[in-house]
């Protein structure tokens, strides 16, 4: 079948990390569909004055089409509204200016949305006279699940959407991205979060309708486990692994407070951090303050194939979130044959248990100390084939593919 993929956010190469769900899906629903993914999203250049531009490739295989819009219309506002911020005639003349900026924040953001969405529906039309007319329409996030809604009216298509979003759990959404929920998902066929955790969440948002899980995807050709296993560096330390934005919702803090804790004791493990993020000047702070100079290092973002190597080397990956809609990098460890401390904040409830890992609660150094203490005297109990044909059974493109494939088939029938 045909099947457009709606995509909310920027790709991948304007925003690596806000594209990499739904490109992931995209690769797994390519299995057994023909599959477009559409992007319209804000010309990044920001002072281009250009009209809304076109791009097509091909990117893993997958027809994507770009809309870049916007760029005429929002040069024009930060024209008009930039003025409020030069500090220059009476503070009279610069207050009114910046009270007309206020006064014309929501019809901006009313604009922005009907910019986008004309966007969708210009692309869309565009396709459909070229001869491709999609069987179901796929959103990826209720903002793009609105003109999918839209669409879907205007030319009797089914819509799906699928919703990673850990604003739901969080309460993040301001009453007008709640309207746009409710409207998108209600009006869809089916709403398919990635985790139960995120549906309960959801539904707590006015959300009713029909629901699947189909859970987020891991490259098991990137992430597999090492032949032979080489888990310990020089000096025979273990290697614990942390892989994250470096982010307060992430729980680093927790983290280093319990190895800091097991310092005093045991000096037996090095701590690797992979990521970044606004907080990583004052984790390392943090961790100099703890006495974990050496022991934990920080090695900055790195690219998923690193990454991936990062975690066969690993003893096991500890990962304090204190909040997680779904948490990919618990399957792509698993996908090597590494057992993973988690915490009992979401999604990982629903895959993580005793055979490959432990739970911890969030926010709990020392629950977490007593799991990193069990795990570092306990890791060699865990079957690494076992824990990444767990992985490979419930996460791969072959399995989350057949998942999108049935509920495909499923709703064109109705």
């Amino acid at each position: 079948m045909k099947v457009l993929f709606l995509h909310g956010e920027c790709p991948p190469d304007v925003n690596f990390l806000a594209g990499v769900f739904v490109r992931e899906h995209a690769r797994a629903a390519c299995l057994w569909n023909d599959i477009v993914v559409l992007y319209a999203y804000p010309d990044p250049a920001r002072d281009r004055r250009s009209l809304p531009r076109v791009s097509e490739v091909r990117e893993d295989g997958i027809r994507t089409i770009r809309v870049r819009y916007g760029g005429i219309v929002f040069y024009w506002w930060r024209k008009i509204t930039g003025r409020a911020n030069e500090h220059v005639g009476s503070s009279e003349t610069n207050s009114r200016i910046a009270g007309w900026k206020r006064l014309l924040a929501v019809p901006r953001v009313a604009i922005a949305d009907l910019i986008y969405y004309w966007s969708i529906l210009w692309a869309f039309r565009r396709l459909v006279r070229q001869g491709w007319r999609p069987d179901v329409i796929h959103a990826h996030a209720y903002s793009a699940g609105v003109p999918a809604a839209i669409l879907g009216r205007l030319y009797r298509i089914p819509v799906l959407v699928t919703e990673h979003s850990s604003a739901f759990p969080r309460h993040l959404l301001t009453g007008t991205e709640r309207l746009k929920a409710r409207f998108a998902m209600n009006r869809a066929e089916m709403v398919l979060p990635v985790s139960d955790y995120l549906r309960v969440h959801i539904e707590s948002c006015g959300v009713r309708n029909e629901f699947r899980i189909v859970p987020n995807v891991v490259d098991t050709e990137v992430f597999y486990p090492m032949p032979q296993h080489n888990e310990e560096a020089a000096g025979g330390h273990k290697r614990l692994l942390f892989v994250g934005n470096l982010i307060a919702v992430k729980g680093l803090p927790y983290l280093l407070e319990a190895l800091g804790q097991i310092r005093q004791k045991r000096q037996d493990y090095r701590l690797d951090v992979v990521g970044d993020g606004a907080s990583r000047s004052e984790y390392e702070e943090l961790a100099s303050r703890l006495g974990l100079d050496g022991v934990v290092r920080f090695h900055g973002p790195k690219p998923r194939e690193q990454v991936a190597q990062f975690m066969r080397e690993c003893t096991f990956l500890v990962q304090p979130s204190l909040q997680e809609t779904f948490g990919v990098v618990y399957i792509e460890a698993m996908a090597c044959g590494k057992p993973v401390i988690a915490t009992s904040a979401g999604g990982p409830t629903e895959f993580v248990d005793e055979s490959v890992g432990v739970l911890v609660p969030p926010e709990d150094a020392a629950a977490l100390r007593k799991a990193i203490e069990y795990m570092l005297d306990n890791h060699q109990r865990y079957s690494c084939e076992k824990i990444a044909r767990h992985a490979r059974e419930k996460f791969s493109y072959e399995v989350v593919g057949r998942m999108l494939d049935g509920v495909y088939r499923q709703v064109v029938v109705r």
